[in-house]
């Protein structure tokens, strides 16, 4: 006679099954900076090169990050393509609606960082004192969802603001500013591998610089000479950026987090 539990799913079957976010790998973070470079370039696509503007082109990629969080939440197991499509449409969004903060409303790069970082920092322990874990692991519901992509929304666009005040109001330019965040990212890795400090802590720091080094190699792209850019097309570097997304993808495929893995 087998018991009742016999055939019932172990815990860490239970987690792998219900994560609904990649485990976070090297390839993970590839791929981060490609989206967010990606959302720069065609976030700019939208708003300068087709004259859209930044409240029209805002509109937009919020319609577009409802639709693509909606979709997200309503899967029942994790979907790579998902995933990365709505990660994509929360840089993109980021990307038009720091620029209309910062530029149409006249807060500016410095007011706008500050404001961001304040209000990403109010989620954060709101999404805490409601479920009383950060981790993206033990994500388990439509609330605990929601919070998530909130938060990386609000990242996303506290980077465009933080990669803009380095280039532009502290005037360090694309390689310095580029140089800095990248050197912040390797400080992160450095102390994940050789402190014990929270890795719930270390991923969203690190998840948050990602985006002002992906909107400061995005500006580095499409910005004309004379700001020190390279003046290529946005829409081709926005193609080129989509592939390169989509080869990594294939040649790195990811798996679900879970629990074990925090």
């Amino acid at each position: 006679m087998h018991s009742s539990s016999a055939n019932a799913p172990t815990t860490s079957t239970i987690d792998g099954a219900l994560a609904k976010v990649p485990a976070v790998t090297l390839a993970f973070w590839l791929v981060k900076i490609a989206a967010t470079t990606l959302g720069e370039t065609a976030g700019d696509a939208v708003t300068m090169s087709l004259d859209l503007g930044y409240l029209t082109g805002t509109l937009i990629f919020a319609g577009l990050f409802v639709l693509a969080v909606a979709w997200q939440v309503k899967l029942k197991e994790f979907n790579s393509a998902v995933y990365w499509l709505t990660i994509v449409a929360t840089t993109t969004v980021g990307t038009t609606l720091a620029d209309f903060a910062d530029r149409s409303l006249g807060i500016g790069y410095t007011g706008g960082s500050a404001l961001l970082l304040a209000l990403l920092a109010a989620v954060l322990v709101l999404w805490y004192r409601t479920t009383g874990s950060l981790a993206a692991e033990t994500i388990r519901g439509v609330r605990q969802e929601s919070f998530y992509w909130l938060t990386i929304m609000v990242s996303q666009t506290l980077g465009t603001a933080l990669g803009d005040w380095t280039v532009d109001s502290a005037d360090l330019g694309y390689g310095v500013s580029a140089a800095i965040f990248g050197s912040m990212l390797l400080i992160l890795a450095a102390l994940y591998g050789f402190t014990r400090l929270s890795r719930t802590a270390l991923f969203w720091a690190a998840f948050v610089l990602t985006r002002p080094l992906g909107a400061v190699l995005g500006d580095f792209l499409d910005k004309p000479t004379a700001k020190g850019g390279l003046a290529l097309s946005r829409f081709g570097a926005s193609a080129t950026l989509v592939g390169a997304m989509v080869v990594l993808l294939l040649m790195f495929r990811q798996k679900a987090a879970n629990k074990a893995s925090a």
